[in-house]
């Protein structure tokens, strides 16, 4: 990329090229609302920029993931997480562990471990322990405590960050997802408890932000001190 050079622009988008250089982080195509060409043109645009790293869309479509494979060589999909990578991730600085409540928060932890690992740190996934059999948790914790920072993503309530919170001073991100019956208002309760949650050192991100999530706890992780 030329030193002059911040912004690519595609007529419909006006790609940052800079953000690496001011954040450490380059630009991640967020791919809903997006027509499949323009998150392959995006991704591409991204890549051929900045070949020497990954660079992430998150929240594709069908359409979109099946033009990613077909027009972008060296394309990774994650179908979990609904996500792409293109280009090589970066080498890892600290661990981040993503515990998930349950199967059906799968698709936020996925996009939490995919967006940690591209924006430079090592992730642990540690899941079904949600507070309903708590005892798997108890039973996991020594996975989680040599951690350099921790996503905690569930559903329902919400409770497990509190727990976890309170098993261990590591810093802790808490990712409320929208599963759960009615009066769980599409991870509304969830959110709420999150931040009205006595344990401290919590901080909250969006309704199944997995994205915000990672990329926290990854600066984090790479900011700590080097444990390996």
């Amino acid at each position: 990329m030329d030193d002059g050079e911040r912004t690519a622009d595609l007529g419909f988008a006006q790609v940052d090229l800079d953000r690496a250089r001011r954040t450490g982080d380059p630009e991640v195509v967020y791919g809903a609302g997006k027509t499949a060409r323009q998150v392959v043109d995006i991704l591409r645009t991204l890549h051929e920029r900045q070949p020497e790293r990954a660079v992430l869309a998150t929240r594709l479509a069908d359409d979109a993931i099946a033009l990613v494979a077909a027009e972008l060589d060296g394309a990774r999909i994650d179908e979990t997480a609904r996500a792409a990578t293109l280009g090589p991730l970066p080498i890892a600085q600290g661990l981040v562990a993503v515990i998930a409540a349950g199967t059906s928060d799968a698709p936020v932890a996925a996009e939490a471990a995919l967006t940690v690992q591209v924006h430079g740190a090592e992730v642990r996934r540690i899941d079904d322990v949600g507070v309903a059999g708590i005892h798997r948790l108890l039973e996991a914790r020594d996975r989680f405590a040599d951690a350099d920072c921790l996503i905690v993503v569930a559903g329902m309530e919400g409770a497990l960050p509190s727990v976890v919170g309170g098993l261990t001073g590591v810093p802790l991100v808490a990712v409320p997802t929208s599963v759960g019956y009615g009066a769980s208002f599409g991870g509304l309760a969830a959110l709420l408890g999150m931040l009205n949650s006595c344990a401290p050192g919590i901080s909250v991100v969006n309704i199944d932000n997995g994205y915000g999530a990672g990329v926290f706890a990854a600066r984090v992780a790479r900011n700590a001190r080097p444990r390996r």
